[in-house]
């Protein structure tokens, strides 16, 4: 699934060439893309005609569309192939598109939602006080939010007595962090990925958020990453960060630090990557 850097690219995308236009037509061309809103694909279309697009916003890997004129928002499921582009009208319509968007203006594009596995969908919500999709009031905010709280995290990451990568996984906790920027900055702190939470100083958990910060931002000037053609931003194009990753996906390969060969274990119905000479797995005690 796409993580913070990948959801990222694409709200930048949306806030430059669909914030701020008006919604003329809705389609909704498969009834699964919609159904996480209740009252079907039609009530989702006449709920968003007439309305504004405000500013596109995003919480860790979540991604929404506020309408400016209303207490509601779009909130956008990628799920595992979702994509949101913004095509010209007469562009041949996608094999697998799902939701068609156009507006009320001459700019002759479009707002589609494509999706192979149809895991993902648009849905309406009202919005919280502070502007969330209510669906979405429990995720924690993300290391590159401004108001992140670096103390807060510390002190639940104590509390929490777990291992540190099914914390950074824990979107409750802190958001935005998935498997792939896990395993990166794991690997850049010399973190083995079963290392207890309670045994984590104030320093060593500030050097931790810093090696988060900065493999997602290194993700993010790239535009994200992408191992198939699932994940584009909103003109189509493939982020290329995955030829810069240091452990993900690089099981036999040489450690780019020490040069031992990478390893792969199997970890909550997926893979950790690490290198186990530079992160050593915790003592067990006796």
């Amino acid at each position: 699934m796409p993580e913070l850097p990948e959801v990222e690219v694409v709200r930048r995308g949306l806030e430059r060439w669909v914030s701020g236009r008006v919604v003329a037509d809705v389609q909704v061309l498969h009834p699964r893309a919609v159904r996480r809103h209740v009252a079907g694909g039609e009530d989702f279309g006449d709920r968003l005609v007439g309305h504004r697009i405000g500013l596109a916003q995003r919480r860790g890997k979540y991604l929404w569309l506020p309408l400016a004129d209303s207490a509601q928002s779009v909130l956008a499921h990628l799920g595992m192939s979702g994509q949101l582009l913004v095509q010209p009208h007469e562009a041949p319509d996608e094999k697998h598109l799902r939701i068609r968007v156009r507006f009320a203006d001459g700019q002759g594009t479009e707002l589609r939602f494509v999706d192979q596995r149809t895991f993902g969908g648009l849905s309406l919500h009202d919005n919280t006080p502070d502007g969330l999709p209510d669906v979405i009031a429990h995720i924690a905010r993300d290391p590159l939010d401004t108001a992140f709280d670096d103390d807060a995290f510390h002190r639940a990451l104590r509390r929490r007595r777990t291992t540190i990568k099914r914390a950074l996984l824990d979107q409750s906790l802190v958001s935005g962090v998935g498997n792939i920027y896990a395993d990166e900055a794991l690997w850049r702190s010399k973190l083995h990925y079963e290392r207890p939470t309670g045994t984590f100083t104030r320093p060593r958990t500030a050097e931790l958020l810093g090696h988060v910060r900065d493999v997602m931002n290194a993700a993010l000037a790239v535009g994200g990453t992408s191992f198939d053609s699932l994940y584009v931003n909103v003109n189509g194009e493939s982020g290329y960060f995955d030829r810069s990753l240091d452990a993900y996906g690089r099981e036999n390969e040489p450690c780019r630090r020490c040069g031992a060969a990478i390893r792969r274990r199997p970890w909550m119905n997926r893979s950790s990557y690490f290198c186990p000479r530079c992160q050593r797995p915790p003592r067990v005690e006796s």
